[in-house]
């Protein structure tokens, strides 16, 4: 894939990462411990699964630490919760409110592809 943003694509997906995961992160806290206008979800069950998932891939993905294998839970996470929780009313994202975790879901999918990139952990800690 060619940057169309030159020296500056790697800085931005450096920082598109990091604000994402960040607002993913967000979304686990709510459920995990009621906080920014959330709930605490019941333990156990699939919401805690998932609340536990997002605050643990959330900060990895953020600074770029075991990215790829955390991007990838957190895109399977975001699908499960897509199927589960928003296809069974419609199938269309935009009818059953689900697009928050499509976005999601691709833009992680996306990160395990990519990897941190220049501005990640993962990248300073596979320097000699």
């Amino acid at each position: 894939m060619e940057p169309r943003f030159g020296k500056s694509a790697d800085l931005l997906y450096g920082f598109m990462r990091f604000v994402v995961a960040a607002l993913y992160t967000c979304h686990g806290a709510q459920k995990l411990f009621g906080v920014l206008g959330g709930r605490p979800v019941p333990r156990p069950s699939l919401l805690f699964a998932a609340a536990v998932v997002e605050i643990v891939a959330g900060p990895l993905i953020a600074i770029g630490l075991f990215t790829r294998v955390a991007a990838f839970a957190a895109s399977g996470e975001m699908a499960v919760g897509y199927f589960t929780q928003h296809a069974p009313s419609s199938f269309w994202p935009i009818v059953n409110k689900g697009e928050l975790a499509v976005a999601f879901c691709f833009v992680f999918l996306f990160v395990a592809a990519v990897g941190s990139g220049t501005f990640g952990v993962d990248r300073t800690l596979r320097r000699p």
